[in-house]
């Protein structure tokens, strides 16, 4: 399991070095395979090139039709002119900008240079490209308020430790972010955060038809309904947060179900009502040679003892063995599919919580 650092410290503030950790956990819970650093360098003052900047202007490169020349303020009293190949943005935007002599994670280290006649001085960054996210189809737009210069560290998540654990099969609650915390805090006699977030209150007394099949194997599965839903992508740290414990974002609906899953140890799907046979849920082992579309586009064969909640006839996702949370990077495909903003969306959850 890899447990991204600040997180865990979200629910457990301690101070021990970090090797220190790592042994103690070893030696008394489960073991800590390494430790893992992710995102921008930060040697040498590397760090302090990234910043937020203030679009000034934006306008159409003069010799390139698919680039803009901008004018960024990052705090220096001087704007900086930017050649930049993404459309997204514009005069206003708040951005992410690296200066010339910062190191990206791949190790390239930008320079002064001219894109096709006009100078670019420094870099607007797309969220792939500091390791926040998968996504190169445009710049990160950042929430607007934040003053320019500010250094760029201090708002996203640029620089990550990552705890490598592996935990034994006696231990299902360490295979969670507040697993894990609870038991660093034992160890450590330190205070232990209330366990995370709230129940919303429903809106309309709506329930979801679920019918559990194999109370052998799930002898619970709660749905919740929640209409007026959309559909779209989550925010840059929810991406960040996920990519570094290993898992791929998809969009705010998906990616809030496995940052659940990640953070309790709790199972979480979402599927779309409207696509649901029979507006129910079936839980039950998959059926012989039955197969799954996931979410990476891979049809995969589904095996008998793999328990699958699914439309009548028409299996959705599998769930996986025992009770232990599967981590799903390749969730079912038919689970994702639609975007309507007036949509209702059903959130299962196995083995869950009341």
């Amino acid at each position: 399991m890899r447990v991204p650092v600040s997180w865990l410290r979200e629910y457990v503030k301690f101070e021990a070095p970090l090797e220190e950790l790592a042994d103690r956990l070893s030696i008394s819970t489960a073991e800590v395979e390494g430790i893992e650093r992710r995102g921008v360098p930060d040697e040498d003052g590397n760090l302090g090139l990234f910043r937020v900047g203030h679009v000034l202007e934006a306008i159409k490169h003069p010799n390139a039709d698919r680039l803009q020349l901008c004018r960024v303020d990052v705090g220096e009293g001087e704007p900086r002119q930017i050649v930049c190949g993404a459309w997204n943005f514009g005069a206003g935007a708040t951005v992410a900008v690296a200066l010339p002599g910062a190191r990206l994670p791949g190790g390239l280290q930008l320079e002064q240079r001219k894109v096709r006649g006009e100078l670019s001085d420094g870099m607007i960054l797309a969220e792939d490209e500091v390791e926040l996210g998968t996504d190169h189809s445009g710049i990160m737009v950042l929430p607007p308020g934040v003053e320019p210069g500010t250094p760029l560290a201090d708002v996203l998540p640029l620089v990550e430790d990552v705890l490598l654990v592996e935990a034994t099969g006696n231990r299902p609650d360490l295979l969670s972010i507040y697993g894990l915390a609870r038991e660093v805090a034992a160890l450590y006699d330190l205070e232990l955060a209330p366990v995370p977030g709230t129940d919303p209150e429903p809106h309309a007394d709506e329930t979801v038809d679920v019918t559990v099949e194999d109370f052998a194997g799930c002898p619970r599965y709660i749905g919740r309904l929640f209409r007026e839903v959309t559909i779209g992508p989550s925010p840059v740290w929810l991406k960040a947060r996920l990519l570094t414990a290993g898992m791929r974002p998809i969009s705010n609906v998906v990616d809030v179900t496995n940052y659940v899953m990640l953070a309790l140890g709790n199972p979480l799907h979402a599927f779309d009502l409207a696509t649901l046979h029979g507006g129910r849920i079936v839980v039950r082992r998959a059926l012989p040679g039955e197969t799954i579309r996931t979410l990476d586009g891979v049809v995969r064969r589904l095996e008998p003892h793999l328990r699958a909640p699914s439309s009548p006839y028409r299996g959705l996702e599998p769930v996986g063995e025992g009770r232990r949370p599967v981590p799903r990077r390749a969730g079912g495909e038919a689970r994702d599919r639609a975007d309507r903003p007036d949509g209702g969306r059903p959130l299962g959850r196995p083995y869950g919580h009341t």
